[in-house]
């Protein structure tokens, strides 16, 4: 019985772990056509696209600009579940997983590459930073620049390999949602200059030599 007891209380403590945890991912931002509202709801994305920004070279205003493209800033999401006979749910179209919808294999990649095994994919640190690496990898093997949002999101969403061979000239959808990124990263931009002071060095550590303008 005291073991049974035992078990009991370690799953029901597990259990609220878990619920406790579920709770920590942000709601995502309530205006989300304006960076300069989603770092004041959650300035440290700010933090953490910035540190992208320095260490892959991909803006500020990219990364968050494919993060609301691919996700709406929400942490959990995954593609919708295929409907077999049209009723019942069945598999899901791909494994993209998190606010960067990044997919099992290539995220497996990132994390021997250039992240931490512990790395996840519904953290904005490990979002932005996949991204930053994702993008410098387009730029290596298409020679897309980093300051070409459109085309690098072309190359997100069909691989590197995709866009070499051209495989997003058949597929209108995909070349829309590649200039909405870009004209949403340009907006950003803008925003950003307008704002960013408020989100640089704004923490007793950061000033000093220890706050890189």
């Amino acid at each position: 019985m005291a073991l049974n007891g035992l078990r009991v209380g370690l799953l029901l403590a597990l259990a609220a772990i878990t619920a406790g945890c579920a709770t920590l991912a942000p709601s995502p931002p309530s205006d989300q056509s304006n960076i300069c509202e989603i770092f004041r709801e959650q300035p440290r994305w700010y933090d953490y696209a910035r540190d992208s920004e320095r260490e892959w070279g991909t803006p500020i205003a990219t990364q968050m600009s494919f993060i609301q493209q691919e996700s709406s800033f929400r942490s959990h999401v995954r593609p919708d579940r295929e409907r077999l006979l049209g009723v019942i749910p069945w598999r899901r179209p791909s494994s993209a997983y998190g606010y960067a919808q990044a997919q099992d294999p290539v995220w497996g990649e990132y994390r021997e590459d250039a992240g931490s095994m512990m790395a996840r994919r519904t953290h904005m640190k490990h979002a932005t930073d996949f991204i930053g690496w994702y993008n410098v990898r387009t730029q290596r093997i298409t020679g897309v620049s980093l300051h070409n949002p459109e085309h690098l999101y072309l190359a997100y969403h069909e691989g590197q390999g995709g866009y070499n061979r051209g495989s997003y000239r058949s597929k209108p959808q995909v070349q829309a949602a590649a200039r909405q990124v870009a004209q949403r990263a340009s907006r950003y931009e803008s925003q950003l200059q307008g704002c960013e002071s408020e989100f640089r060095c704004r923490r007793f550590y950061q000033f000093g030599p220890f706050c890189r303008q």
